[in-house]
């Protein structure tokens, strides 16, 4: 499971034990580093402009690590539809092929379908892609790709999760989103790509109602992603 560094307000809850903030589960904030504090207003899911969803239920994943990697030379765009509305990544085919072509595969076997995000954090991220939907959960691999150097996470970056212990650059089926100016983590989650179209989309979700475990108290809910290629 994997963890971003977390809101200031959160920062003891983690450190004291992953177990108090999610179990340890996949997201940025295991290394210790807090991220700006959240100034955004949560909403109710119908206030901030979603969709009524019933709760998907939970499963469990064991795929063949994919081989694919992405083509530097085309553009890979990922249509992700929510009941908040919809988004587009653009994915980084020349900086994160293999990264890339992980998510690609799981996307065209329909993976991501009916999976929620689990993990909200006004300011900072939203996080989706666990089949178990509690940030437990991946597609039975892991994929290794080491981020560039130079990458910094601001908003819109979408990139993978990990655990605390795992290679920077090791990731899942977990994707983040950035939803604040700078979430001021290193260079260790994959790059996956940069959201272009649909940051109202990401900032309604971003400031959903959460619970004490950082879960929408509304399921915000991937209906399904589309890759195109041109």
């Amino acid at each position: 499971m994997s963890r971003l560094p977390v809101p200031i307000g959160l920062v003891l809850c983690c450190a004291l034990a992953l177990g108090a903030c999610g179990g340890g589960d996949e997201q940025p904030g295991s290394n210790g580093k807090p991220a700006p504090e959240a100034t955004a207003t949560a909403k109710p899911a119908a206030e901030a402009g979603c969709e009524k969803a019933p709760e998907p239920e939970s499963g469990t994943a064991k795929l063949a690590k994919p081989k694919l990697e992405l083509d530097a030379k085309t553009t890979y765009v990922a249509r992700v539809v929510t009941n908040c509305g919809e988004f587009e990544i653009t994915l980084d085919a020349k900086r994160a092929p293999r990264t890339g072509g992980s998510f690609v595969t799981l996307v065209k076997e329909g993976f991501y379908d009916g999976l929620i995000f689990h993990r909200v954090v006004p300011g900072f991220v939203i996080q989706g892609g666990d089949p178990k939907g509690d940030g437990s959960g991946g597609p039975g691999y892991s994929v290794v790709e080491a981020p560039p150097e130079d990458l910094t996470y601001g908003k819109g970056v979408v990139a993978m999760a990990k655990t605390q212990t795992e290679r920077a650059g090791t990731s899942g089926s977990q994707f983040f989103v950035v939803t604040g100016e700078d979430a001021g983590l290193p260079p260790e989650y994959a790059l996956l790509g940069k959201v272009t179209k649909g940051e109202d989309v990401i900032d309604r979700i971003g400031v959903t109602q959460v619970g004490q475990d950082e879960k929408p108290v509304a399921p915000v809910v991937i209906r399904k992603i589309r890759i195109e290629e041109s």
